[in-house]
């Protein structure tokens, strides 16, 4: 892991750990928690633009996005890059390349990330020890698929203008689960190269629809932080409607 540097033993103790009292993710008991904290091995910080996992890499252990952004993406040998999908806190970061025996994609801090480590080697005792913590593991890898279906469908069927939208209202309720959204705020760290990357366009198309969506008054970008401006024309143009997101597993 590029450019990897600890940060104490195990970071915030689990039992204390902020992100559990989100409203996006689902109550855990304390023994579930102790367990969780048991199989944690180091709490890391890694700078922007560093590898979390590498493609091709035999020895991924799993992660949980503590803070910070990263993304998961497939590269082509020519050097083209397809972002397959972002993650946020919370999120679980490298099941599949943690039960491969190589990685078979790559993922990339966004930002400065701080993620939580647990050993590739300890996962079959999540599904021996604790039933319903395997369980929540798979959910949380189906529910990395169904992001991924997510865009693949904006690949193939939405046009340039509905691709932004879609990306940037699901990005922007994501973010308001996490209560990372103030005043219809919030950090938007993604390049016009990377939403490129992300929607299947060129960087070129990219940026015209990018600078037509913010004339039109869809949203606003300033220092970094993109401000929702017509959340329901946004959503209205990329078909997405409001549904309740419910809440979801924290490892």
């Amino acid at each position: 892991m590029n450019q990897m540097m600890r940060h104490g033993r195990v970071g915030t103790p689990c039992l204390a750990c902020p992100l559990r009292l989100k409203p996006a993710f689902k109550d855990k008991t304390d023994d579930e928690i102790r367990f969780i904290q048991a199989m944690k091995t180091d709490h890391r910080i890694l700078p922007a633009g560093s590898d979390i996992i590498h493609p091709g890499q035999d020895d991924a252990e799993l992660y949980t996005l503590f803070s910070g952004w990263a993304f998961r993406y497939k590269s082509l040998p020519d050097g083209r890059r397809q972002i397959l999908n972002f993650l946020l806190p919370g999120d679980l970061v490298g099941l599949q390349a943690s039960l491969l025996s190589a990685a078979e994609h790559g993922i990339e801090a966004l930002t400065e990330v701080e993620v939580c480590t647990f050993p590739r080697k300890r996962i079959w005792d999540l599904f021996v020890k604790m039933p319903n913590l395997a369980y929540e593991l798979s959910w949380l890898g189906s529910r990395e698929e169904c992001m991924v279906d997510d865009n693949l469908t904006s690949v193939g069927q939405r046009n340039a203008g509905e691709r932004i939208a879609a990306l940037v209202i699901t990005l922007f309720h994501r973010a308001d689960a996490l209560g990372l959204v103030s005043q219809g705020s919030f950090e938007f760290p993604l390049s016009q190269q990377q939403l490129a990357d992300a929607l299947g366009l060129s960087l070129v198309h990219t940026s015209k629809t990018w600078s037509r969506l913010r004339k039109a008054g869809l949203f606003a970008l300033s220092g970094g932080r993109l401000t929702l401006l017509n959340p329901r024309l946004t959503a209205h143009m990329a078909a997405i409607y409001n549904r309740p997101a419910g809440v979801r597993p924290l490892i």
